[in-house]
């Protein structure tokens, strides 16, 4: 059975949901939503990729943003999170053995619900994790987009400290036998429904109040800290970023837009990856916290523009860059 979606006062469910479940290769049953474009001029489809710990809910602002644009809209939850199945028995936990694991899930959204029902071309829209994942995708030639728009991918980590020595620890845990458990101090907590004072999402208190409530709604829909197996995992699938050449074999169209007070996400190793892409832009919104689209109005703003320029084809307008070149600051 399909988990609701659920609304709160400040957050409604976008009307015209199509809510699916789809089932993926290994077994596990994934929550999906559709929508159709409320604009008469339909411009293709717009798939959402959450990052860890989200939700379908996160987003309905977006949807119906992008809905007044033309897209359909796909949304979907990982595997370990939102109304997907788990792996684990704490439904609170977010984990993955491999993020190998998510290929699976984004080729069952592909097969089963955008091809040959849902109009092309297909657009990525990616945030952290998801960024990450279909980075990986588009260099591996399984990306099902014809273009990807990256949202603070999870190129590298900067809240933690000493990055290479808990990469080394997490390896050494999960090898002797406690990947599923809660990284050291973690717990069933959500991100989201921390105080706002000193967050590390957005500078927005209406929407950070926003997600706090969807959050508790959606109960453990809304997971807690990783595991142990999924914090080695996120550092294996990073290290491959690191090579300089990386970058340079991906041809698909990509948008990458950095957070530039991002807190989780490492804004320098996003933009120096991005700088080395075939096909890239590069856009780094400054003052902007790790979630792009749960900003400020002002930093949205910014966003949309880049997007509404990236997205139907065209190139951004950067004066003095090259077609595939183009890098901006935006204050």
């Amino acid at each position: 059975m399909t988990v609701p979606l659920l609304a709160t006062p400040d957050n409604p469910i976008p009307p015209g949901a199509t809510l699916l479940t789809v089932r993926t290769a290994d077994g596990l049953s994934l929550r999906v939503a559709t929508w159709a474009p409320t604009a008469r001029a339909v411009q293709g489809t717009v798939c959402l990729v959450q990052g860890r710990a989200e939700f379908i809910e996160k987003y309905f602002e977006t949807v119906t943003e992008l809905r007044g644009r033309g897209f359909h809209v796909v949304a979907f939850d990982w595997r370990g999170q939102g109304g997907s199945d788990r792996t684990v028995e704490d439904p609170h936990k977010g984990h993955v053995d491999d993020f190998s694991e998510y290929r699976l899930d984004l080729a069952a959204v592909e097969v089963q619900v955008m091809e040959g029902r849902l109009p092309r071309p297909f657009f990525g829209l990616a945030h952290s994790m998801g960024g990450a994942i279909c980075l990986t995708a588009a260099r591996e030639g399984w990306l099902p987009f014809d273009r990807l728009v990256a949202l603070a991918p999870m190129v590298a980590i900067c809240m933690i400290r000493r990055p290479k020595a808990a990469m080394r620890l997490a390896a050494v845990l999960r090898a002797l036998g406690f990947g599923r458990r809660y990284v050291p101090g973690g717990s069933a907590v959500s991100i989201a429904t921390k105080p706002f004072p000193n967050n590390r999402l957005t500078a927005d208190p209406v929407r950070y109040a926003r997600n706090a409530a969807a959050a508790l709604a959606v109960g453990a829909g809304a997971i807690g800290d990783p595991t142990i197996g999924w914090l080695a995992a996120a550092f294996r699938a990073m290290r491959r970023f690191e090579d300089p050449r990386y970058p340079l074999g991906i041809r698909v169209p990509v948008l990458v837009v950095a957070a530039g007070a991002d807190p989780v996400c490492s804004t320098p190793a996003v933009e120096r990856f991005a700088a080395r892409l075939a096909a890239g832009h590069t856009i780094t919104l400054r003052g902007a916290r790790h979630e792009i689209l749960m900003e400020r109005e002002a930093v949205r703003a910014q966003f949309w523009a880049a997007f509404d320029a990236f997205v139907p084809g065209s190139s951004i307008p950067v004066p003095g860059s090259e077609p595939g070149e183009a890098r901006a600051a935006v204050a």
